[in-house]
């Protein structure tokens, strides 16, 4: 008998259809299945009826056809009945595992409930029903999805981290730049007084200022770009799922930060070359 480690999920028959899951081959739970169930005390006749996902079906080296009807032991022996499609229940650091679903409603320990509509007027009703039933125990719920983002709560943590550093960082970059380019401009007024009354327009005093500094960003881009390349590589090799690092990101981020540093020159730079020459040159 081939042996494989499993996640086992005990469930009753709704649970397929509550939590939407997609059956690849064989059939859904019946009333019938929870009624061959034995559900005495000494528990000596239970008769499991099992599910398996794809990746289960597969590590057992069976087809999803050819694994409806076969006999797997989780505890006791049992027919496999449906196989389903995989599915996320680990974070995306991990790959999908085998996973056997087997109904048994003594074990289930949580409920699962899909609302629609008034959220606070289900969760109130559901209260009220609980207290009624099993009013010994207190009544506590939360969301799935709250569960599975609070599984990517460090890769959160870390995003408001680099987004508020790289925030400051492109802040105080343009505070430089505007000082420099303005420092620069003061350097420069008598020549760009000249260039003016010689017939430069102000695009082509524009295009000479911002030529040098553009250059520089462009170096830094040239250093910059592979670094966080590899830093975004490594990240994602935590990753079993991941998305593919695309060129066009890093090309429109380039665009982007000599756009940004563009309109930084470009305040200073057109306030100096749009003023009265004869002042520029008078300047000392």
């Amino acid at each position: 008998k081939d042996r494989i480690f499993v996640n086992a999920l005990p469930v009753d028959e709704d649970f397929v259809k509550t939590m939407g899951l997609k059956i690849i081959a064989g059939s859904d739970y019946t009333a019938a299945d929870v009624r061959n169930f034995d559900t005495s005390n000494d528990g000596a006749n239970l008769h499991h009826i099992y599910m398996l996902n794809e990746s289960a079906a597969k590590a057992l080296k069976w087809t999803p056809e050819e694994a409806i009807g076969k006999t797997v032991t989780k505890g006791t022996d049992g027919p496999v009945k449906a196989v389903i499609k995989d599915f996320h229940f680990r974070s995306f650091h991990e790959a999908i595992g085998p996973m056997i679903l087997f109904l048994d409603k003594r074990q289930v320990s949580r409920l699962f409930i899909r609302v629609s509509g008034n959220i606070p007027s289900a969760i109130e009703h559901l209260q009220k029903t609980w207290k009624q039933r099993v009013a010994h125990r207190p009544f506590e719920y939360h969301f799935l999805d709250e569960d599975f983002d609070a599984l990517y709560q460090a890769e959160q943590r870390t995003a408001s981290v680099f987004t508020a550093f790289a925030t400051i960082a492109i802040l105080l970059a343009c505070l430089g730049l505007f000082a420099l380019t303005a420092y620069t401009m003061v350097q420069r007024t008598k020549e760009i007084g000249i260039r003016k009354v010689l017939g430069a327009t102000v695009a082509n005093i524009l295009g000479l200022v911002s030529r040098d500094f553009l250059r520089l960003v462009i170096i830094a881009m040239l250093i910059a770009i592979p670094a966080a390349w590899w830093a975004m590589f490594k990240w994602l090799e935590r990753f079993v799922y991941k998305t593919t690092l695309h060129w066009w990101v890093f090309a429109l981020a380039g665009l982007l930060i000599l756009a940004i540093a563009f309109v930084t020159i470009s305040l200073q730079a057109i306030r100096t070359a749009v003023a009265n020459p004869v002042k520029n040159l008078r300047t000392e």
